[in-house]
């Protein structure tokens, strides 16, 4: 049985900072709360048009605990009548790590919560202040504890190339989440939106986004970090939204973005074993590579192909599923 979310976006409600890369409009596509009568129906089509899923009702593109108490708990009472009811397994959300306390923690216990991210975004703290998340990574820290002592599901999001960020520093805060020991993680490059202080810094010259290789470059590494960490990286890039694409400043957006990250872990390792090996160029070789990861190794568009018989190499694909999904093995 497959795995659903039930999204119901509740668009920067909560929120008491507007942070500097923040349009949620552009972001969710979303302008208007959800009601009572929003979760029915959200339930009802997911529930009736695909069967052979296990859903969770998924509380999105806000911060979730720091809304209205009565709104919320509106919410919430609505959506677990669907836990008691078993049509759905539980119920995740997504808040702010400075709008987590043991009252929270247990009115969300109360109410089949399962799951709960943190958009962290960075564990720097000039980073942070400098895009006015209004709160530290040592805030991410106590409310991860605490959402595990409660015994829910732990996610943190990050964000990367961000104002004032560099490689280091993400790949630092990519560390620190690492140490946090979240069960998943999510993971989004910074997109430059209109109406946003990012928009204006960038439209000023203060800000130079990473471009879409240079993204695509750290957020392979960050990837594979996680993975070797037994994290699982459940989101690498934006959603895709036409409100998206209209409003972006700087175009280093793609909707594939996790599977050019794939296909560059996998290219990055074929060159690493071919220089440990001694492989030459103008070689005929035989990779073997899990069934689930042969459209990684091949690339978008047959991208690592083309790339690899460019420097001479003429690869042929070997299916081997004892390989972890980013392994490889020459044979």
């Amino acid at each position: 049985m497959k795995h659903g979310n039930i999204a119901i976006f509740v668009p920067h409600n909560g929120c008491p900072h507007q942070c500097s890369f923040c349009n949620q409009r552009s972001i969710t596509g979303v302008r208007y709360q959800p009601t009572e009568n929003d979760i029915d129906n959200a339930v009802k089509t997911a529930v009736t048009s695909a069967k052979n899923y296990d859903y969770e009702i998924a509380f999105f593109g806000g911060s979730f605990t720091a809304i209205d108490r009565e709104y919320m708990l509106s919410l919430l009472k609505c959506a677990y009548k669907y836990v008691e009811d078993k049509t759905v397994g539980g119920i995740r959300l997504s808040t702010r790590p400075d709008s987590i306390d043991e009252e929270v923690l247990t009115i969300l216990k109360k109410y089949g919560v399962t799951s709960i991210e943190l958009g962290a975004q960075s564990m720097c703290d000039d980073v942070l202040t400098a895009n006015l998340r209004g709160h530290t990574a040592e805030d991410v820290k106590h409310s991860s504890r605490l959402i595990k002592e409660y015994g829910f599901s732990l996610g943190l999001q990050m964000m990367t190339g961000l104002y004032k960020s560099d490689v280091e520093k993400d790949i630092f805060t990519a560390k620190e989440i690492i140490s946090l020991a979240p069960d998943t993680v999510r993971i989004y490059p910074t997109i430059t939106i209109e109406n946003t202080m990012l928009g204006t810094l960038f439209e000023n010259e203060e800000y130079k986004p990473n471009t879409l290789e240079e993204s695509v470059n750290l957020c392979a590494l960050l990837l594979k970090m996680f993975s070797e960490n037994n994290i699982e990286v459940i989101r690498l890039g934006l959603h895709y939204s036409d409100d998206l694409e209209n409003d972006m400043l700087y175009n280093n957006y793609h909707p594939a973005f996790k599977e050019l990250c794939e296909s560059k872990i996998m290219l990055d390792e074929f060159l690493r074993l071919c220089r440990e090996k001694k492989i030459p160029t103008d070689t005929a070789v035989n990779v073997a590579v899990n069934s689930k990861s042969v459209s990684k190794f091949v690339g978008q568009k047959r991208s690592n192909v083309l790339t690899l018989h460019d420097m001479g190499y003429d690869v042929k694909a070997v299916q081997d599923n004892t390989l972890g999904m980013y392994e490889l093995r020459i044979l």
